[in-house]
């Protein structure tokens, strides 16, 4: 067989998408072509902010339909997501309680609880993730809190690409690199700690085998083998990271900003949970040791607010506004979901005695100028993470399009960057189902053929650029931020 047509199903918190990968298995080229994509948003159910999953699983067969409807063969199926999020399953695979969305409101103060009487470092001790209002653990606490009447019906518990992938074949799957963002996996043992469980009430049954990416799950339309890849998102990212050396870092850049290295052991240490650092699962036995930056969700929706349909020509008219006027901490929680973008960062420059931006552009600048340097201050705990400088930084996503952006981040940096491939995950999520297929051996095999089919572009650093008192003088704004 010359050519692989293979889906790759690719869910994020504002939009997903069905692409078609053709993989020539003699000249090794890859081409991409996509076929649906639709929105994703929140919908109201009692009061919180969910997930449809009705409208998601109807989306995904609409693209896979549409593969099919063109005459093309299809050889294999993969879907990744976002984390955190679960579904709970009862004994004949309903579901029974509302698909909460990580950004709902119900986990406020829960996280404080848990660590009042649990301890944070016996947490990270247990599990090396960092520490999210929004984690699976605070999800779930909050839940047998408030509503305890859904526990006698559970079944199962699955991460949302597992439901998914359970809708296609009727197999149930617990995919390793996505239960790893629950803060309920022992970083020692890549399985469900038990005693966080003990502590939530929740049964071991409930939760399952966990298993490592790169099988075949079961069939779709009884012939489609439905693989399991990496099924979270930035996790199917950084397989597609063609990393320059063991010290680079990778930047997965969209919603959220997702920095960290690849290595081969956790870094569960004092240091990296002061730091709030994150361990979580990659592929060959590798660790994606990473820090969540709130990213490009505050510019998505101040364009939003503001009507921007242009988002290149935004970019250009922010580009020549006076720069570091205004900083915010990105990762601040009243970021995280609130009513008005535009009030929550004028509010927050008016708190910190700070100029207040009036204008769309004025408003983009504040945000890529805080992003750029939340991405500094993250390049400089990664290099003393690792006992060595970061030696480059590899941008991937679609925020690499921001070239704006790209810049900024190499100069305050101090790193050259390379930009793209844009299609990260999806990617990520075709080089999973290679594997399985047993088309290629590893990451690094994928990798390289990431640079063959998808050209990089280079962004230098001004090593003067740092060495400006002006800059310098904001810098120390910033920390004092954070």
């Amino acid at each position: 067989m010359n050519k692989l047509n293979i889906a790759a199903v690719d869910l994020g918190a504002s939009s997903g998408r069905v692409m078609l990968a053709t993989y020539d298995t003699q000249t090794q080229e890859i081409s991409l072509k996509e076929i649906h994509r639709f929105k994703n948003q929140f919908i109201s159910q009692q009061g919180s902010d969910c997930w449809d999953l009705n409208y998601l699983e109807e989306e995904i067969l609409k693209g896979l339909h549409k593969i099919l409807n063109c005459g093309e063969e299809l050889h294999s199926i993969g879907i990744d997501s976002w984390g955190v999020d679960y579904v709970l399953l009862d004994h004949n695979g309903k579901v029974i309680a509302p698909t909460y969305a990580y950004r709902d409101h119900r986990t406020d103060g829960v996280m404080l609880q848990v660590q009042n009487e649990l301890t944070k470092g016996k947490i990270y001790q247990k599990t090396g993730i960092q520490f999210l209002t929004f984690n699976t653990l605070y999800q779930l606490k909050a839940m047998v809190d408030e509503n305890p009447e859904y526990l006698s019906q559970v079944k199962d518990f699955v991460m949302i690409p597992d439901y998914l992938n359970y809708r296609l074949t009727g197999v149930i799957n617990r995919e390793y690199t996505n239960a790893t963002t629950t803060q309920l996996v022992n970083v020692n043992t890549d399985s469900w700690d038990t005693a966080l469980l003990d502590y939530l009430g929740l049964p071991a049954s409930w939760f399952g085998r966990i298993r490592h990416p790169g099988i075949e799950i079961g069939l779709w339309k009884n012939d489609i083998p439905v693989m399991s890849v990496a099924s979270h998102d930035t996790a199917s990212a950084v397989i597609s990271v063609p990393l320059l050396d063991e010290n680079a870092a990778y930047l997965c850049s969209g919603t959220w900003s997702l920095m960290g290295l690849d290595t081969l052991t956790p870094c569960a240490n004092e240091v990296a949970m002061n730091l709030n650092i994150t361990n979580e699962g990659g592929i060959d036995g590798h660790y994606r040791v990473l820090k969540n930056i709130m990213g490009l969700w505050l510019f998505n929706r101040l364009c939003a607010e503001r009507e921007i349909s242009n988002i290149p020509q935004l970019v250009a008219q922010t580009a020549k506004e006076p720069g570091f006027t205004s900083l915010i901490n990105p990762n601040a929680e009243c970021f995280l979901n609130p009513k008005s973008m535009v009030e929550a960062i004028q509010q927050y420059c008016q708190q910190h005695n700070q100029p207040i931006p009036e204008t769309t552009p004025q408003l983009a600048r504040c945000i890529f100028d805080s992003l750029a340097m939340l991405y500094r201050k993250t390049v400089l705990e990664l290099s003393t993470l690792q006992g060595k400088p970061i030696s480059a930084l590899h941008i991937v996503g679609g925020g690499s399009q921001n070239e704006f952006l790209n810049q900024l981040c190499a100069d305050l940096c101090e790193v050259d960057v390379y930009a793209g491939p844009i299609e990260a995950s999806v990617l990520g999520n075709i080089g999973c189902q290679l594997m399985a297929l047993d088309q290629i051996n590893d990451a690094n095999e994928f990798r390289e053929l990431v640079v063959k089919n998808f050209p990089l572009k280079h962004f230098k650093n001004q090593p003067h650029f740092m060495l400006d008192p002006t800059i310098q003088e904001k810098w120390n704004v910033f920390c004092a931020l954070n």
